[in-house]
């Protein structure tokens, strides 16, 4: 049940509540036919609840009343007056069994939380019913301690954000490292101490769907994989009316880390889609979900048997270098663990390192109390030589990742010293890096003038997602289905001279009919090639109109194929930006587009909505994001206080 309200609903709907008298038409949502909640008022003179007008806005461009085109920046917060009114209607306590008390909508939360014997009664009950084989959202410690991931390592540039041998499944991510925009630690000009800074805590959680149909869609767009910078599994979008959006539980951003039983944190995009489109009436999921910030305080230390301690010392080039080490906090014991070491960065290629060690100091300070966010401060201060004095667990065993039946080369780093090494993946032909992985063909046919074309397409400038013309499906009635050449998939660039790639979907279909009425048409195509084996598997559930290209599919078009969009972040002095970056410049493997790889609730970036998961950095402020490392994109990124710039290339994840 929620705790604000007492009922039970979709964590991304609106609260529910039990009035005690008629609410007047004024006052409601003409959405959802609830009383307002969170009033927005548009300019065109209609007021919506917050959620319910984003959740439209997000589909639709107009005023859902008189269809007056809309934007959601347009709209804002109703008067103070209205928001009071609808504060101080009147509701029932939901717990009637054991408890009849009235009182203002407002002061529901305090009355549950503080006062209400009902609401009391089902948190002694829920606690009872909590044992160590619970599963579910309301224990998701319980899953960490029987059941982590089979193997969270994630290469190629990301973190799997999982707390590897822990007993628990709340972990807080707070250290800066290359690759990631660190939102839970940043210097402000305010000096702001130690002690108040925060830690972004995740959660992994398992949850059970249901489906009465077993073939019926989830209602899910991925992006990522390990063939891609992502690494991860990401949820990039949840649709409307879905079987995930009825659920309530997965939102934008998640982690998936398991399909029913098998971790999927390394494996390829198209092995992902396929785990995920499998039928079946019962899917269990393991993700991980990032929760925000928290001021939680590492709690008493652990007792665990000291096997060896190690001394390893990096050297930076300059201050500003990052080590490439993902620090975290566990809930049931003190200190600091490395929770991975970033592909090519700095302690990745020290070797000496290894995912789960404790830190018990740097550079002489005592960390065995410590936060991630301590650990982050000794770091970015020091000039040069960081020296870290490590405990290595015994019997942690840290496995290679899981291949696809691709050859994977593995080489230790050198300069060991005795420590145990932790063996790295060379580049190999699943790293994705941007390269031609598509060719040019033009397709020449003589026809019947009254004989069709017998294609059907998608995209068009007008999409969401602002698309090329892409061809959905080829019908066996038409002369392009006898001549072979044009396949579903293809990307049209032209007809008979006629350029197709600036057009919407209507127009592109308006210029195919009418060319379509001639002996001979010329067209040119992009086919994109893939880089990885064919997945058979892919084909299902994707016939017809419905079928659409997979996200990594969008990753090998040409730039001039891109539409970039421009996405203005606001924040104050004390908040960071809140998303993570993956990808840039790197000498083992060139130049890779920057990813958004997490957005955190509560932030600048969440609060927008318009970045998504996955979505490419072009320009950050204008500059050119092409060959920079993320060592130079970072700074590039904090340094701008209160207003930042992004040029964004978003492709919609692939549907499952």
């Amino acid at each position: 049940l929620c705790c604000e309200c007492g009922q039970a609903h979709p964590l991304l709907d609106n609260h529910l509540y039990n009035f005690q008298d008629e609410v007047d038409d004024e006052l409601i949502c003409h959405i959802c036919l609830q009383p307002l909640l969170q009033p927005m008022d548009t300019p065109c003179g209609h007021t919506y609840c917050f959620k319910c007008l984003e959740n439209f806005m997000q589909e639709y461009n107009f005023c859902p009343m008189d269809r007056k085109k809309l934007s959601f920046q347009q709209c804002h917060k109703s008067s103070l007056l209205v928001r009071n009114l609808l504060d101080k209607l009147v509701v029932l306590c939901p717990f009637k069994a054991e408890c009849q008390q009235t009182m203002q909508r407002c002061e529901l939360e305090a009355h549950l939380q503080n006062r209400c014997p009902g609401f009391k009664k089902y948190k002694s009950e829920l606690q009872r019913k909590k044992n160590p084989i619970s599963k579910g959202k309301e224990d998701p410690p319980a899953r960490g301690e029987t059941n982590t991931p089979k193997d969270p390592e994630v290469p190629g540039g990301g973190s799997s954000l999982v707390a590897e041998s822990s007993g628990a499944a709340v972990v807080s991510l707070g250290t800066a490292e290359p690759g990631l925009v660190n939102p839970a630690f940043e210097e402000t000009e305010e000096g702001e101490s130690l002690g108040q800074k925060t830690s972004l805590v995740a959660e992994t959680t398992t949850i059970e769907i249901h489906r009465e149909d077993p073939e019926e869609e989830l209602g899910m767009r991925i992006v990522g994989g390990k063939d891609t910078p992502l690494g991860n599994i990401v949820v990039q979008e949840v649709l409307r009316d879905s079987v995930i959006a009825a659920d309530g539980r997965i939102a934008p951003g998640d982690h998936i880390l398991e399909v029913n039983g098998v971790n999927i944190s390394s494996v390829t995009h198209c092995q992902a889609v396929s785990f995920l489109r499998h039928p079946g009436p019962v899917l269990h999921l393991m993700v991980l979900q990032e929760k925000g910030f928290s001021n939680k305080t590492a709690q008493q230390d652990s007792t665990a048997a000291i096997r060896e301690v190690i001394h390893v010392t990096l050297v930076k080039r300059d201050r500003s270098e990052p080590l490439g080490i993902k620090l975290i906090r566990k809930t049931d014991e003190a200190g600091i663990f490395i929770l991975d070491l970033l592909e090519g960065g700095l302690a990745a290629k020290n070797g000496k390192l290894s995912r789960n060690d404790r830190v018990l100091s740097i550079n002489g300070q005592d960390l065995r109390q410590g936060t991630p966010e301590a650990a982050a401060q000794i770091i970015q201060t020091t000039e040069s030589r960081v020296n870290f004095v490590i405990l290595r667990q015994p019997g942690v065993q840290l496995g290679e990742p899981v291949e696809d039946g691709s050859t994977s080369n593995s080489s230790s780093s050198s300069s060991n010293g005795g420590s145990p090494v932790h063996h790295r993946r060379r580049p190999d032909q699943n790293h994705y890096r941007r390269k031609s992985n598509y060719q040019k063909k033009t397709v020449a046919i003589k026809k019947e003038p009254k004989e069709s074309l017998g294609i059907t397409i998608g995209g068009g400038r007008d999409n969401k997602n602002k698309l090329p013309i892409y061809v959905t499906s080829v019908q066996p009635i038409g002369c392009l289905f006898r001549d072979g050449r044009i396949k579903r998939g293809d990307v049209l660039l032209s007809i008979n001279g006629i350029d197709l790639t600036h057009l919407n979907y209507y127009e592109a279909v308006s210029a195919l009919k009418s060319n379509a009425a001639s002996h001979s048409v010329t067209l040119k195509a992009l086919e994109i090639l893939s880089l990885n084996s064919p997945e058979p598997a892919l084909d299902i559930r994707e016939q017809g109109f419905s079928w659409s290209p997979l996200w990594i599919t969008w990753l090998g078009l040409p730039s001039y194929l891109h539409f970039c969009q421009d996405i203005v972040l606001s924040k104050g002095n004390l908040e960071s930006w809140g998303f993570s970056i993956v990808g840039g410049f790197e000498e083992s493997k060139g130049n890779q587009p920057f990813f958004i790889k997490t957005i955190v609730p509560g932030t600048p970036a969440f609060r927008d909505r318009k970045l998504k998961c996955g979505d490419e950095i072009v320009a950050v402020n204008g500059v050119p994001a092409i060959g920079m490392s993320n060592s130079e994109l970072i700074p590039m990124l904090k340094e701008q206080r209160n207003r930042v710039t992004l040029t964004v290339v978003s492709w919609p994840g692939s549907l499952v």
